[in-house]
């Protein structure tokens, strides 16, 4: 049997942008990406603190050191520039290996966006 678990979180960043006439994804900075391991156009979940919102998208790589939120297409009309959001990730594995598994959970500066 497997079971999705929780792979990665980036909790509490700021929208930088929401991006209507753009091919629908969430654009995060790279260091973002790196320090939650995540990569470019994995599944994401995105939760939106300020109005409830919840979402699927995939990610696409933001300039490195740039703090860069954006979500595009349909989605952004679910968020506002400044809303915090959390980004989610799950993989699908065994149950024992699930048992013992760690994710990546990261808190960064909502301010800056920055770890």
């Amino acid at each position: 049997m497997t079971i999705g678990v929780l792979k990665s979180k980036i909790h509490r960043v700021t929208v930088t942008e929401a991006n209507l006439n753009y091919i629908g994804s969430i654009t995060i900075d790279e260091d973002l990406m790196d320090a939650a391991n995540l990569i470019e156009y994995e599944r994401v979940y995105v939760l939106d603190n300020n109005n409830g919102e919840r979402f699927e998208t995939y990610v696409i790589k933001g300039e490195r050191g740039s703090g860069v939120i954006c979500v595009n297409g349909a989605a952004a009309r679910k968020v506002q520039k400044g809303d915090i959001v959390l980004i989610l990730s799950y993989a699908q594995m065994d149950f024992e290996e699930a048992k013992t598994f760690k994710p990546t959970i990261i808190f960064p500066d909502t301010a800056t966006n920055r770890v």
